[in-house]
């Protein structure tokens, strides 16, 4: 709180102008209270910063982060606790999911999907909140018969409200080796990931009416189950069970994000600080490298989009189809 000391020196000083050390006295008076409230200011980013550092500096381990919600008998963690495989027969599927959740950051998943013909099968790993206005951000794998591409499946909810889907083929094989499948989300912006690569991008436009998930927190889901009505085709082709076990494999579970911890972390997580790393302007727009990329794997390897599916919502669409996203 010392600041020029002007008004403490001049009462213990000095009695003969005391108009002047009344003047300096209130002066002083207003230099403490806005000292103090510098000093409360800093206190609250110290605070917060801590809290955000403490938050993010999780190491995902599928020993410690995750617990299998259902189908354990059909799901095995090895090694050191970085490999998790989810398995699929004709009895059951499997499901995992994170022990915290988490608002804001980067969720990171090293998976590698069914082998050989995955036709009926679907593997998933997507965030979700709970209740009816629930928060979700999906990636689904779609099997199909061998030799056929898998389809990447993308979908938000925010407060309860979907539809907002875009399919992918990829440009890879998802099941020679494991691949890097990333959720972004930050209070600017949600972008999905493959191997470092933005496939799509669902920016904050909140203040115009559009839903965005930034006020609960959504813990982290994979599994790998029997969607034969549906998954290929739109549902024309079955599992084949002489194929089982199906398998999914996961490795390195990295969530770099900000915990959960009640509505105060509503604030505390979207707080702009060094320790909140997902809140710099770095990370507010891609940049030029990766709206090229974007630009190619949506122009090569996009094979759906709600936002151009006029006859599905008959010519109603959606309020952010007309937004820029990125």
């Amino acid at each position: 709180m010392v600041r020029d000391h002007k008004g403490l020196y001049k009462v213990s000083r000095s009695n003969h102008k005391s108009i002047q050390v009344t003047l300096h006295t209130e002066e002083s008076e207003e230099e403490l209270i806005y000292t103090m409230a510098s000093f409360q200011v800093l206190v609250a980013v110290v605070f917060i910063s801590a809290f955000a550092f403490q938050s993010c500096l999780v190491h995902g381990n599928f020993y410690n982060d995750m617990y299998f919600n259902w189908g354990a008998q059909h799901s095995y963690i090895f090694g050191n606790g970085d490999h998790l495989n989810l398995v699929l027969d004709k009895t059951s599927g499997s499901g995992v999911q994170s022990t915290k959740a988490y608002l804001f950051g980067s969720i990171e998943m090293l998976i590698k999907l069914v082998p050989g013909n995955s036709a009926g099968t679907v593997t998933a790993y997507y965030l979700s909140s709970t209740g009816d206005y629930h928060d979700e951000i999906d990636f689904e794998f779609l099997g199909n018969s061998s030799g056929q591409p898998y389809t990447m499946h993308t979908n938000i909810f925010t407060q309860g409200k979907g539809n907002r889907e875009q399919q992918f083929k990829l440009w890879f094989d998802p099941t020679a080796d494991f691949h890097n499948y990333t959720i972004h989300w930050n209070p600017t912006a949600v972008v999905w990931y493959v191997d470092s690569i933005p496939i799509r991008v669902f920016r904050n436009y909140q203040s115009e009416g559009i839903g965005f998930p930034n006020h609960q927190g959504m813990q982290v889901y994979s599994s790998l189950w029997n969607a034969d009505n549906w998954a290929t085709r739109g549902g024309l082709v079955k599992i084949d069970w002489t194929c089982a076990p199906f398998k999914a494999g996961l490795h390195k579970f990295n969530p770099r994000a900000c915990k959960w911890n009640g509505p105060l972390s509503v604030f505390q997580c979207a707080f702009p600080s060094p320790a909140n790393w997902w809140t710099s302007p770095v990370y507010k727009q891609l940049n030029w490298d990766q709206q090229g990329k974007l630009k190619w794997v949506r122009d090569n390897y996009m094979i759906y989009n709600y936002c151009t599916d006029y006859k599905r919502f008959n010519w109603q669409m959606a309020p952010e189809c007309s937004k820029p996203q990125y």
